[in-house]
């Protein structure tokens, strides 16, 4: 499926609201394999997308030299992973597919360092799912709806938001 076409301004951020940023476009989306992206975003691997023109519009991530090549940007007050830097002079960055606004923009076109690729991983889509229903169980359980405390996938004007 080609990518959304995106809706200008490409917006996100970390969980929180404390980091936000804006791309002026996107390049090529991937998932990589290797074992520092899998626990720098604490998964099965990381998925990147280049951003071109990016500007931290809220905050600024906090760095941290992942090896002598790179650098891994998060935020230092809710820990989402947001931005991966290899400090080279064009005016591209690496971005977290998930903490954009709207992620579909960026489908995974390409697998890289697939040697450290769990040997599980090409056997999840066959997984069984659970289905949607037993949120309310979770929600009956705690004996109160689930409230988000995440950042909407939108710019505020405000953060953190007032509570009335």
């Amino acid at each position: 499926m080609p990518p959304a076409e995106p809706s200008l301004p490409i917006t996100g951020g970390c969980q929180c609201g404390a980091v936000r940023f804006r791309a002026d476009a996107l390049g090529r989306a991937a998932i990589c394999h290797c074992r520092m992206c899998q626990k720098a975003f604490g998964g099965l691997f990381g998925p990147l997308v280049t951003g071109k023109g990016v500007t931290w519009t809220r905050g600024a991530p906090t760095w941290f030299d992942s090896s002598d090549q790179a650098r891994r940007g998060f935020c230092a007050r809710c820990g989402t992973p947001l931005a991966y830097d290899t400090r080279e002079q064009d005016e591209s960055l690496e971005l977290a597919i998930g903490a954009l606004d709207q992620p579909e923009l960026a489908p995974p076109a390409l697998q890289v360092n697939p040697h450290d690729r769990l040997s599980f991983f090409d056997t999840l889509v066959a997984l069984p799912t659970r289905d949607a229903a037993i949120r309310p169980l979770v929600e009956r359980r705690k004996g109160a709806p689930v409230t988000s405390h995440q950042h909407p996938d939108h710019d505020t004007a405000t953060w953190p938001p007032r509570t009335e």
